[in-house]
């Protein structure tokens, strides 16, 4: 069964589909800035400050059956960077969907991330409506092709 949906109105998900979105930032207003902008794709939003929590969490998560249906990684993150961690995220699930968000997407840095597997680096400067529409884009297409 597929299901599909209207890009322009704001998605529903049953607790069965409640998407799950892993979000490495050591910002504090950054996180709270995505959570409230993500809202309104009821997704459950799991901050982590630091790539190592977020491996720590991304491990956890997949043991209890909750895997995270998309990771959005910050470059520049206390501890291992965003790269070693899109790195380490995909050797403990090669099929993990991460998508750069960072203030140096146009740098070299950017497209170390790309190369460590990350799908996509979103600018910083897109703006968070940007964010949020692209990732509920993301999220709507991986429900169709998954059912």
């Amino acid at each position: 069964m597929c299901l599909h949906f209207d890009s322009k109105k704001q998605s529903k998900w049953d607790d069965n589909m409640k998407k799950r979105i892993l979000v490495v930032d050591d910002e504090e207003p950054i996180q709270e800035l995505i959570k409230v902008y993500l809202s309104p794709l009821n997704a459950e939003i799991y901050p982590a400050f630091t790539g190592e929590d977020a491996l720590k969490m991304y491990e956890e998560m997949m043991r209890m059956g909750k895997k995270p249906d998309l990771v959005i990684m910050d470059l520049k993150l206390p501890g291992i960077d965003g790269i070693e961690t899109i790195k380490r995220l995909l050797r403990i699930d090669p099929e993990a969907l991460i998508y750069g968000f960072t203030a140096f997407s146009n740098s070299v840095w950017a497209s170390r991330m790309l190369k460590a597997g990350a799908k996509k680096v979103i600018p910083r400067s897109m703006g968070f409506n940007g964010l949020k529409e692209l990732v509920q884009e993301v999220i709507e297409r991986r429900t169709v092709l998954i059912h």
